[in-house]
Order: structure tokens, then C-alpha cells, then sequence
């Protein structure tokens, strides 16, 4: 193997220059330096603890937290040469007495373990008399207290800093603010000078938001253009996973359903489909993502609203990890809101982490509701800036804005006037001056604010009852029936009668631009035909080996063949993403389908 990183990252990754700050943290740690990491997701983060692992003497200790993402990092590696494995719960008798030895030769560059296998006394034991090179910890964002994906079981990593002091550590993540850097950094004492901040930019993700208006409908209009791609759809219920998965189904969609009710087996199987077949759409809880390094992800849709603005982050994250166009949407109403606010309140949390999960809940709201760009608004909340971006719906399609005073006025006034019980789809009748057998029968329609309302049309109102909410003007009674009140601050709003700029609804539009499809159709047509045969190629050679398709080569390495036409192995081996493994492994294969073409 040779010493030095750039000859590794052509000869072993296939690529000809570092990306940001990567030559800069690899050689800092090739130096015995400890680092703290934060790059985006894509960003080309694990490369700052392989390469150096691949200098170093010795095996590079890798901290994980889930099975499913050691493995797919394994495969991977494995497919470039690179000698690497995993030590979890799945390795048993001799697999596991073979990995030992390896590790006991030195015989390995890489070893992956999930924190609870790591901190075993019997695991240090063994690790303590191995040579190590470096140990990193992936996802480190997991130990802080304050973040929004706390694991316990990372916290104790800071004991690696007493038990092997030479050793550097390197702590990475792709999610986290100022506070939970800071705090990631002292835990693990890394020392705040050996810190890389490279940013949280993805800049080839269309971000978009939209206020429920027929969920089913809106997501069934954004999906459409997208048939045939790889993408998540998150829900907030287990049970919503299995509706939105059938209806998917029903349209002619290829979907799964994946939630933390679902027996283990089901869960894995259908994660390994996702993994290792095309155009397949994964509907879920949070609980499926973090183990997922799928670069093709062309799209993550939320049909309901996320926690923070961290896991949105992390979550829409996972698309477009191939630096190929990807789009993230965000579908979310009133209610979502509401029930976010109840279940921090329900939580046994103290009451120090429930006010900050209200303000992160805030800085959310802000985001879906913001009149600004988008990204500005995402990369601001990290601390981080941008011009206006250009692949956001409002810098696309720029909201229109009007003075919602009057409105305002007349909807507190209503949900007053109606006894402060009822739901949005009753008081907004009453606005509307709609007189069912119900409004007469509660005598709503000899109400002053009965039928005031008709300046703005059902699905006006609604945004304006989605903004109140988040604005917090109004409070909605999920535990019950949705019964809409109006806070404090709602109040002294009818009192002080300001001014208050509002958002004007879109009108729902047949069709939106893929941004998935245009990294395709970017192509000239016959490439386009040639990419489709090179990635037949891949699946079955990926079938063949009982692995996911990604793993042989990126949709990138692909497009650039299709449009390249490397006829002989020296041409090849010029195409990003063909190390000298893979060239050796799959350059025929390859070159049979472009020559054949």
C-alpha cells in the first residue's frame, strides 16, 4: 500500500483530488494529531480516517453506531481492496475466532464495532495488546446531551482517551450545532485547535416545503415525475408507514414499509431490498436512515413534519449523497405542529431539555414558514451562510406575501365567539359562511364572525391557521379533538392589533421539475441509452454477489463512462470512482457493454 494519500486516493478510491478540507485533516491525523470533523453528509467525511488508517501502522479502529452502516462501509471498502471488517452482535463462534486473529496479526487496515461491542472489558482487553492506528468515531454528534439523536452508550466514549492516550481520535458528524461541537469536542478532549469545520452546504438538494392541502395528492404529484427512482418517505406513525406504503403500491409505485413495530426480519429484509435494488421507495419512522449509505437517493419526501431542524437536516441528508441532483420536500399542517409541541410536553425530559426542544421546534417552523431562501435559512440555524441559493421553491417560485392583520383578527375573533373548542375545518366554515345542519344546530351561523370570511378561499384560511399555530397565536388540543384556543400571545395580538405580513398560498401545480431526472437528462440521449445498459451491467454483477449495486460504482462513475466511452482498461481507470481493484475486478464487464454499445 502506498504512503502516500493522494496515491491512495487514485490508486484505492478512484479519485484524483482531495474535496475541501480532506488532504488537510488526513494529514493532521497522519501526523498522530487528534480531530474533530464536521462535514456534510456526501461530504466525504470517512476518507479523513481511512486514508490515514491505510498510512499509519496498524488497524484502524472504527466506532459505529448501527450494523446495517459498519456492513455497508465494509462491502465497500472491500470491493476497492481494502482489507476491512466488522465485529458485531452477528459474528459468532469460528467468524468471530477468525477476526480475532486477523486483528491479532495485524492483517487488517480497517476494523468497524458499534460502541456497546467496543466497551466490553473482554473487547478492550484484546484491543489494548493489538496495534492500533487511530481510533474514529463516526456519527459523534450521538454523545451530546443536547443533540437530537443522544445515545448513552456514546457518552462513555470518552474513557478511549484514558485507555489509549497515543492514539489519535477523530470525532465526526454531519449534524451539529455550535453548542453540541463544543461539547463533542471537550468530552472526547480533542482539543478545540484541532477542529474542521467544513461546512453544511449540499448544495445539489432542492429543498421545498408545502402546508397539507390533501396529503395524499401532493405527494402522489411530487412522486410522479419520479417513477424509477430510489427515495424515503418519512411519516410520523407506524401506522401511517403501512397506509402510505399501500396507496404508493396501489398507484403502481415499488414501496416498503419499515417502522420499529415491524419484526426484526421484516425490518432487515426490507431494508436489504432497499439497499440492493433500484427505483425501490422506502416509507418510515426516523427509525430507518442513519445505517443507509445508498448515494442514490433521489428523494426524501416528509408527509409529516419532522423534530428539529437537526433531523431534517440529517434526514433530507441521505438523498443525493452521489453529489447528483436530489430534492427534499416537507408536507406538513397545523396539527403536525400541535402534536410535536404535545409530545415534548408529554416527555419525561427535564424541564430545561423541554424548552430547548420548543425552541428547536421554533427554529423549524421558522423554516417552513419563511418567505426567505431556504438554505439561507437551514445553513444560518448551524451557524453557517449563503447567498440566495437558486434550488429552493421560494427562490424559484418566490412567496407572495400579504397584511394578514385583518385576517387575523377575524380568526381569533371566530375561534372566541365559537367557545375556543372547535377545529380548524369548523371554524373555518363558520368563516366561510357555510350554514350545515351542525353550524345552525350549535347556532354558529348568528354569530357576528359567521360568513366574514369569504375574502380568502378554504385552503387560504388553513395556511393562515398553519402560520398562527407556528407563530404561536394559537394552541390546537391534540390529545382531544383538535379543539383550536388562543394563547396569551394570541391575545395581547388582539389587544395591540400590529401589523403581520403573512404568507399567500400557492396554488397546487400538476407538475413539478424532477430534480432526479435532470441529472439524467442531462446526458445527450445516446449516453442516456448507454448509462441505462452500464447500470443493468451493475445490478447484475451486484445480484451476482449478494450486494447493493452502489458498492461497484456510483451513478456518477456510470454517467461519466456513458458520456466518456472509455474503450480500453488505460481509458477506464481515467473515469472518477475506478481504483485499480475495481479496474481489475469489473473493467472487462464494463468495457464489453460501452464497446458493445
Amino acid at each position: 500500500m502506498p504512503a502516500d494519500p493522494l496515491s491512495i486516493l487514485r490508486n484505492v478510491y478512484g479519485y484524483d483530488s482531495f474535496r475541501g478540507r480532506q488532504r488537510e485533516v488526513i494529514e493532521h491525523v497522519i501526523a498522530g494529531n487528534h480531530a474533530f470533523v464536521l462535514m456534510p453528509t456526501g461530504g466525504g467525511k470517512s476518507l479523513c480516517y481511512q486514508i490515514p488508517a491505510l498510512v499509519r501502522p496498524g488497524i484502524g479502529l472504527v466506532v459505529s453506531p448501527l450494523i446495517a452502516l459498519m456492513e455497508d462501509q465494509v462491502a465497500g471498502l472491500k470491493q476497492a481492496g481494502v482489507k476491512a471488517a466488522a465485529l458485531n452482535s452477528r459474528l459468532w463462534g469460528t467468524e468471530k475466532d477468525l477476526l480475532w486473529r486477523d486483528v491479532g496479526r495485524g492483517e487488517l487496515d480497517l476494523l468497524y464495532m458499534a460502541p456497546e461491542t467496543l466497551l466490553k472489558p473482554d473487547t478492550l482487553d484484546r484491543l489494548k495488546s493489538a496495534r492500533l492506528s487511530l481510533i474514529a468515531i463516526d456519527e459523534a454528534h450521538c454523545l451530546s446531551q443536547w443533540g437530537h439523536d443522544f445515545r448513552p452508550e456514546y457518552r462513555a466514549l470518552d474513557c478511549l482517551a484514558d485507555i489509549f492516550p497515543e492514539l489519535p481520535r477523530i470525532a465526526l458528524t454531519a449534524t451539529a450545532d455550535t453548542p453540541t461541537r463544543a461539547e463533542i469536542v471537550d468530552h472526547l478532549r480533542i482539543g478545540g485547535q484541532n477542529s474542521f469545520v467544513a461546512g453544511f452546504d449540499r448544495p445539489n438538494i432542492r429543498y421545498g416545503a408545502a402546508g397539507k392541502a390533501g396529503t395524499t395528492q401532493q405527494m402522489l404529484r411530487f412522486l410522479e415525475p419520479r417513477r424509477g427512482e430510489s427515495g424515503i418517505v418519512y411519516c410520523l406513525s407506524k401506522r401511517k408507514t403501512e397506509e402510505v406504503a399501500a396507496t404508493l403500491n396501489n398507484h403502481g409505485f415499488t414501496a416498503l414499509s419499515y417502522h420499529a413495530g415491524m419484526e426484526m426480519k421484516a425490518r432487515e429484509e426490507n431494508q436489504r431490498r432497499f439497499q440492493l435494488e433500484q427505483g425501490l421507495i422506502m416509507v418510515a419512522t426516523i427509525a430507518f436512515g442513519m445505517g443507509i449509505d445508498k448515494p442514490d437517493v433521489r428523494f426524501v419526501v416528509h408527509v409529516d413534519m419532522p423534530a428539529s431542524i437537526e433531523a431534517y437536516y440529517q434526514e433530507t441528508g441521505r438523498a443525493g449523497r452521489d453529489g447528483l441532483p436530489a430534492e427534499a420536500l416537507m408536507i406538513y399542517g397545523a396539527e403536525d405542529i400541535a402534536l410535536r409541541r404535545r409530545f415534548i410536553e408529554e416527555s419525561e425530559a427535564p424541564d430545561a431539555r423541554k424548552r430547548m426542544e420548543h425552541r428547536k421546534l421554533d427554529a423549524l417552523l421558522g423554516f417552513a414558514e419563511s418567505c426567505q431562501c431556504r438554505r439561507q435559512v437551514l445553513l444560518r440555524y448551524f451557524g453557517d451562510d449563503c447567498q440566495p441559493c437558486g434550488n429552493c421553491d421560494v427562490c424559484l417560485d418566490p412567496p407572495e406575501t400579504f397584511d394578514g392583520s385583518i385576517a387575523v383578527q377575524k380568526l381569533l375573533s371566530c375561534i372566541y365567539r365559537t367557545g375556543e373548542r372547535f377545529g380548524q375545518a369548523h371554524v373555518i366554515s363558520v368563516l366561510l359562511g357555510e350554514s350545515d345542519e351542525r353550524i345552525r344546530q350549535l347556532g354558529h351561523d348568528k354569530l357576528s364572525t359567521f360568513d366574514i370570511g369569504k375574502e380568502h378561499n378554504r385552503n387560504a384560511w388553513r395556511s393562515i391557521v398553519r402560520q398562527l399555530v407556528a407563530l404561536g397565536l394559537i394552541e390546537v388540543d391534540v390529545a382531544g379533538h383538535g379543539g383550536m384556543s388562543i394563547s396569551d400571545k394570541g391575545r395581547e395580538f388582539l389587544r395591540e392589533k400590529p401589523a403581520l405580513n403573512l404568507r399567500i398560498p400557492k396554488r397546487a401545480k400538476s407538475e413539478r421539475r424532477s430534480a432526479g431526472r435532470e441529472a439524467r437528462g442531462a446526458l445527450p440521449s445516446a449516453d442516456q441509452a448507454l448509462f441505462e445498459k452500464l447500470r443493468a451491467r451493475r445490478l447484475e454483477l451486484a445480484r451476482m454477489q449478494g450486494v447493493p449495486p452502489y458498492v461497484i460504482f456510483h451513478d456518477r462513475t456510470l454517467a461519466e463512462m456513458a458520456a466518456r466511452c472509455p474503450r480500453s482498461p488505460a481509458e477506464l481507470a481515467g473515469i472518477t470512482g475506478v481504483g485499480e481493484a475495481k479496474l481489475a475486478r469489473y473493467g472487462k464487464a464494463f468495457l464489453e457493454v460501452i464497446n458493445g454499445h
